[in-house]
């Protein structure tokens, strides 16, 4: 094919390449180009919660020995989830069943599979594989959150991928899937309260039972090396949840902005129920505990956030507020058995346990009405209390089998996650230890990555020189004077 170029723009002819330089099918007639930009903006807020939002939480949460280790982990997680996703994760997760919990492994990098129009929603394939693998990285950096100051670095180079493979993907496929097993069982999880949170909460608690605890000293004591860099990880955390539940509907609908109002509702609200708690027990406004307030507000409203009305997302946010504040606080300190497992960040009480209370107050304040808008189907989907409110038989029928459906999801979440975490755990065990040594976590970052995050002290100095570090004594050159500058 050939053509003669087109004028250069001279200021008033509007340049254009020949209309055939155009493929036909850029923009198909099945593709919304609204809800297929409102998608690509969803998924990279929900990006930047894992990168750079926990990466900085992380870094700033922990002791400074550790801020490099923890935002590492993060960091690659990332990107080992990615590969993994398009390879085989993302047909695992949504592809063809192969059971009913399980799709057949396929990949998803050919062009002709990523144009076509996706299972859901008016857009390509490649923009549904790109949303979906922001959810599968951050469930594994949700994880890592509970296992930091210890791991073995190695060993979560093992885990991420196995966990990924026969963890989240069954859960996914299982939940979220049209074929899948609780699926078609009708339960409501609007954007992972199960798939991601409680999965990811049950995951990390059992992997910190393997793992092993911290060092007595570092479990003692372990306060934040910059809490303003922490607020900074958070900040981005709950901004970019405005993708995370606005963009489940798949299209740029009142739905999605129903789910994005409830979701900031609920958080608000969460965090001041988190922060007056505080205040009244003990006698202190903590900036930490705000933190955690505006998590698990975050993490229950999810499987509802579309569909429940208004007053139901402040009502979960003041349990959300309340009850795992209950669970760290009190019920954690009295207990020998979770006081066994060193949990770092309590992802099993901000994860796990908020995102039970989310699936379950779903089942109890989700609207017909929203569940259709969201779902499709009429009376299929209906919390308890709207059922009662109705008063037929057939509602009530349908209210009490919602919470019956929401129970069973949980059970099974919380089953698949120990036993596929446990066998995880033991299976990288085999070829490196799940724990750093004592000696290196008496170091921390240096013995880890040869690195440290806060390496300047006094005039522009290093306190002292790393032995582990490979960038001790290097000359560089210094090119506007002359001579050269030794790093030490």
């Amino acid at each position: 094919m050939s053509f003669s170029p087109p004028a250069p723009f001279n200021g008033t002819t509007p340049f254009a390449f020949p209309p055939n330089l155009l493929p036909s099918d850029a923009s198909p007639d099945w593709m919304n180009k609204a809800d297929n930009a409102w998608q690509l903006i969803a998924a990279t807020l929900v990006g930047m919660q894992s990168v750079p939002g926990l990466i900085i939480l992380y870094g700033g949460a922990v002791k400074k020995k550790w801020a490099v280790n923890s935002a590492f982990m993060a960091l690659y997680a990332f990107a080992m989830v990615l590969v993994c996703w398009v390879l085989w994760g993302y047909r695992l997760s949504f592809g063809d069943q192969l059971i009913p919990i399980w799709g057949k492994v396929n990949a998803s990098v050919e062009q002709k599979y990523l144009l076509e129009q996706a299972f859901l929603g008016l857009f390509p394939n490649a923009t549904m594989v790109f949303f979906q693998f922001v959810f599968a990285a951050i469930t594994l950096i949700l994880i890592a959150g509970a296992v930091l100051g210890r791991m073995n670095f190695y060993a979560w180079m093992l885990f991420v991928p196995l966990w990924l493979t026969f963890s989240y993907t069954v859960g996914a496929f299982t939940i979220w899937s049209t074929t899948g097993w609780l699926s078609t069982m009708g339960i409501i999880d609007y954007s992972g309260g199960y798939v991601i949170h409680l999965s990811s909460g049950v995951a990390g608690f059992t992997a910190a039972y393997w793992v092993g605890p911290r060092l007595t000293k570092d479990r003692e004591r372990f306060p934040p090396n910059n809490i303003i860099l922490m607020l900074a990880g958070a900040g981005l955390l709950w901004m970019g949840w405005t993708g995370f539940n606005g963009g489940d509907p798949y299209a740029a609908s009142a739905d999605a902005s129903l789910a994005v109002l409830n979701t900031h509702v609920c958080a608000a609200t969460s965090l001041l129920t988190w922060l007056i708690l505080d205040v009244i027990f003990f006698k202190k406004a903590s900036v930490i505990g705000a933190v955690q307030g505006m998590i698990t507000g975050l993490v229950c409203i999810t499987p509802a956030a579309g569909v429940v009305q208004g007053y139901s997302a402040i009502i979960m946010g003041l349990l959300s507020g309340s009850i795992p504040w209950f669970t760290m606080m009190v019920v954690h300190k009295k207990s020998e058995l979770l006081q066994k497992v060193d949990d770092t960040m309590a992802v099993l009480h901000t994860h796990a346990i908020a995102g039970t209370l989310g699936g379950l107050l779903t089942g109890l304040f989700s609207e017909p009405h929203l569940c259709e808008l969201f779902y499709g189907y009429t009376n299929k989907y209906m919390g308890l209390f709207p059922g009662l409110h109705r008063g037929s038989s057939q509602s009530i029928r349908y209210g009490v089998r919602q919470m019956g459906v929401q129970i069973l999801g949980i059970l099974f979440v919380i089953v698949l996650n120990i036993v596929m975490t446990s066998l995880v755990c033991l299976f990288v065990q085999l070829i490196v230890p799940l724990r750093m040594s004592d000696e290196d976590m008496e170091i921390g970052d240096e013995a880890a990555h040869g690195e440290e995050a806060y390496a300047i002290w006094g005039q522009g100095e290093r306190l002292e020189n790393s032995r582990y570090s490979n960038y001790n004594d290097i000359e560089v050159p210094i090119k506007a004077g002359g001579g050269s500058v030794e790093l030490t």
